[in-house]
C-alpha cells in the first residue's frame, strides 16, 4: 500500500460560539486565497460561549497575513501528519493499531474517503511522537 505522509503546520483560532463565527473566520482566509484542505471547528466545552478552529495548509506571505489578522496562529504544541493513500477497508484500523503497537499516542485522529482515495490527519503532542510514526507508517508503505 502506498502512503503519502506529510508534516503540516495547523493553524489555530478562538471564536465566538455564534451564528455567523466560523463563516467570518473563513471568509478572511478564502479572501486571502487560501485553499484549505482540512477545517475542524467545535464549541470550547470548558469556555462557555466560545469555540475554536483549526486549519491546514496556508501558503505564502498573504495568506498568514490574513490568517494572523483574523487570530490565527500556528500550533506550537500540535504536531500533525497528512497521510493520502488509495482507499481500503480497514485502513484506519492498520494506521493507528501500528501505532499503538509501538507505543505512539495519539492526540487527535480524522479521516475522510471520497471514491477510491483517503486522507488523514494525525496529531500528536510531539514532534518526537509525529517523526517516530512516519518511521513506522513508512513500514507499512
Amino acid at each position: 500500500m502506498k502512503l503519502k505522509i506529510s508534516n503540516e503546520d495547523v493553524w489555530v483560532t478562538g471564536m465566538k460560539d455564534r451564528p455567523g463565527s466560523l463563516a467570518a473566520k473563513l471568509a478572511d482566509l478564502a479572501r486571502a486565497g487560501a485553499n484549505l484542505e482540512f477545517v475542524i471547528a467545535r464549541r470550547e466545552s470548558s469556555i462557555p460561549g466560545t469555540g475554536v478552529v483549526f486549519v491546514t495548509p496556508l501558503k505564502g506571505a498573504k495568506q498568514i497575513k490574513a490568517a494572523k489578522e483574523a487570530g490565527f496562529a500556528k500550533s506550537k504544541s500540535l504536531h500533525s501528519l497528512r497521510i493520502t493513500c488509495a482507499n481500503k477497508k480497514g485502513l484506519g484500523a492498520a494506521l493507528t493499531r501500528a501505532l499503538a503497537k509501538e507505543g505512539v499516542n495519539l492526540r487527535g485522529f480524522s479521516g475522510a474517503a471520497l471514491a477510491k482515495q483517503c486522507v488523514f490527519h494525525l496529531a500528536f503532542d510531539k514532534a518526537a511522537d509525529a517523526r517516530k510514526a512516519v518511521a513506522i507508517l513508512k513500514k507499512m508503505a
